[in-house]
């Protein structure tokens, strides 16, 4: 099997641009280090269409919750555990890390619908000492961590 036949078929298509707009991209393109302009703006359009699968919030994505914040605020790290685990069906794991300044910075890896793990960022967001936060959702989706068992199966019917 040649490299050409293990690609995935594409669709060629045409766009206008006025002058300024195609400059800016060849610019990005260079700048970023793109192959071409094709993979440019595929990378646009699949974070565009992962924003709108975001919007609708029925869709299941996958994502990450980063936060900074204080350690100094008594009990914050307890209640964003604490949160962690009333969201197990959305948190797959998290990381954090000491920074200089007394902050931590935490990397909270989610899935689920979009409106949900969303609400779950805002709860999170929201916590007193939490200096900022950001949540980052892209259309994929992590494979089952632990498949059913033939034996868990019978279990569950």
């Amino acid at each position: 099997m040649n490299e050409k036949s293990k690609k995935a078929p594409v669709n060629r298509i045409s766009i206008s641009l006025p002058d300024e707009l195609h400059a800016e991209l060849d610019s990005m393109v260079i700048e970023r280090g793109f192959e071409s302009r094709s993979q440019a703006i595929n990378d646009m359009l699949r974070q565009h269409l992962a924003e709108h699968k975001r919007e609708k919030g029925n869709e299941v994505m996958v994502g990450t919750i980063t936060i900074l914040y204080n350690n100094g605020t008594r009990g914050l790290q307890k209640t964003i555990a604490d949160l962690q685990y009333q969201h197990l069906d959305e948190v797959i794991s998290s990381l954090h890390v000491h920074l200089a300044d007394n902050q931590t910075m935490e990397v909270i890896l989610v899935q689920g619908p979009a409106l949900t793990v969303q609400a779950v960022a805002n709860e999170i967001i929201a916590l007193r000492g939490v200096i900022t936060g950001k949540l980052q959702l892209m259309g994929a989706v992590i494979p089952p961590l632990h498949p059913m068992t033939p034996k868990a199966r019978k279990a569950g019917q």
